[in-house]
């Protein structure tokens, strides 16, 4: 899986021209520049609060410039909302850049099922057994993906749920990590006392609760595979599992396991929250480990590595009455598409496999993972352990020993006409406006409409 990720961010838009000089194979002249430079229109996902995000510049684009002079690289950076929103606004207008960064379904539903972007496995098995080999089987799988063939080149799985654990506020207040939920209730007043909250979360975006929780909620009551039992028809979004599993979200509000203040919490704020003992759990996807860790330009830390070894990292404490407990939520991982116009053959195709090949591989996968970007790459080659990482880092990387079962990720299975009023309930949920039998009926609904809509 794989941000699959969101509007506190980045505002405006950032334009770099990557200047560089022909490539080596003609035909398209319309893409090349004056001085015979193919150009290529690139949408970049950037995120300029987490740590070493400035060092993207240097690190991602300007080697490829460095490295290869013949194509000119035209980049817009935008991070979440104003980044989706760009993507659908491109779509509309049939004006895509010719390499952007997407989700393997979800979020990037448009590019998906309107079959936007080119299909990238032609142009991987052309390089032959080496390469393929070298990345995990599942992100070259076609029906892995949205489009139901190799839309995006994935350059991570992820786990859009992570528990992170403060010790340091849980010593203070003379607790250890909550087992159950039954325990992690009962040190709501312990904690209350002590001047903390019991678990952070940015829930103001409403894509936050349903990603980094709820599908993990979902997939804990509905059993493994529930999601496909709605999109066969053989269950629904109003029987009792679904139900029941809004209900608990609802729970989570009413015993103060989650205030209702995290509802006016963005992305950006919980950072701060979390890092300076604010509260002993935090609530996020296992990318969010980057915001913490130190700042390669600058030498800073949310965090400092001294204090990263007071945090844990798991997952989601049981769950008494549920189908599943010790699992999570989780999905391929986002990568780097091709506008399906470019013409197979021609330069441009040429230089965008070649920008998409270097954002894909081994050398890009091993900087995201030192800092803290991804946390489990596709690329097989990387020795990880020969990596100098910091703690939180070094946690979220062994994220995979504290679970046994994977469940799905809503926005990652379902269409946005159907996750969308899902995320406002939830919402809603929190707010004490809806009900959990009113919520799961309106999502019921939009399902029906949509399924109405695509038959």
């Amino acid at each position: 899986m794989i941000l699959s990720r969101k509007t506190w961010c980045l505002l405006g838009v950032i334009p770099f021209i990557a200047l560089a000089a022909c490539s080596k194979q003609g035909g398209d002249a319309q893409s090349r520049s004056a001085d015979g430079q193919v150009e290529i229109r690139v949408l970049n996902y950037l995120d300029l609060t987490s740590a070493n995000s400035s060092d993207e510049i240097s690190q991602v684009w300007e080697a490829f410039n460095k490295a290869n002079p013949d194509i000119r690289v035209i980049r817009e950076d935008l991070f979440n909302e104003p980044y989706h929103n760009k993507v659908e606004a491109y779509a509309a207008a049939g004006q895509l850049p010719d390499v952007l960064y997407a989700w393997p379904s979800g979020r990037s539903t448009t590019l998906h099922t309107q079959k936007l972007l080119k299909d990238l496995l032609p142009l991987v098995q052309h390089e032959g057994a080496e390469f393929i080999s070298g990345f995990l089987p599942k992100a070259l799988d076609p029906n892995a993906q949205g489009a139901g063939y190799m839309a995006i080149f994935p350059r991570a799985v992820t786990s859009s749920h992570a528990f992170y654990i403060n010790t340091a506020v849980l010593d203070d207040a003379g607790l250890t990590p909550a087992q159950t939920y039954d325990e992690l209730k009962a040190q709501v007043p312990v904690l209350k006392a002590k001047g903390y909250d019991t678990v952070l979360m940015a829930n103001q975006e409403s894509w936050v609760m349903q990603s980094c929780l709820f599908s993990l909620i979902a997939g804990r009551f509905g059993g493994e595979g529930w999601e496909q039992q709605i999109l066969a028809g053989t269950a629904k979004f109003t029987d009792p599992d679904f139900v029941n599993a809004l209900a608990f979200i609802k729970t989570l509000y009413d015993d103060g396991v989650l205030s209702q203040a995290t509802l006016s919490t963005d992305y950006g704020s919980v950072i701060g929250q979390f890092g300076t003992n604010k509260g002993a759990y935090l609530i996020d996807g296992d990318w969010r480990v980057g915001a913490f860790i130190t700042d390669k330009s600058t030498g800073q830390a949310v965090i400092s590595p001294e204090r990263q070894e007071k945090i844990q990292i798991t997952v989601f404490p049981d769950i008494p009455g549920s189908k599943l407990n010790k699992s999570t939520s989780g999905i391929l991982g986002t990568g780097w598409g091709m506008n399906a116009n470019i013409p197979s053959g021609s330069a441009k195709e040429a230089a965008a496999w070649r920008l998409i090949k270097w954002l894909s591989g081994k050398e890009i996968q091993t900087w995201l993972l030192e800092t803290g970007s991804i946390a489990t790459p596709t690329a097989t080659t990387i020795d990880i352990d020969s990596l100098s990482l910091e703690p939180m880092q070094k946690a979220i990387s062994s994220l995979g020993t504290q679970y046994t079962a994977t469940t799905a990720v809503i926005d990652g299975v379902f269409h946005s006409d159907v996750f969308n009023p899902l995320n406002d309930g939830l919402q809603e949920l929190g707010l004490g406006s809806k009900t959990p039998d009113q919520v799961a009926r309106e999502v019921q609904q939009a399902f029906d409409n949509w399924k109405n809509a695509n038959p």
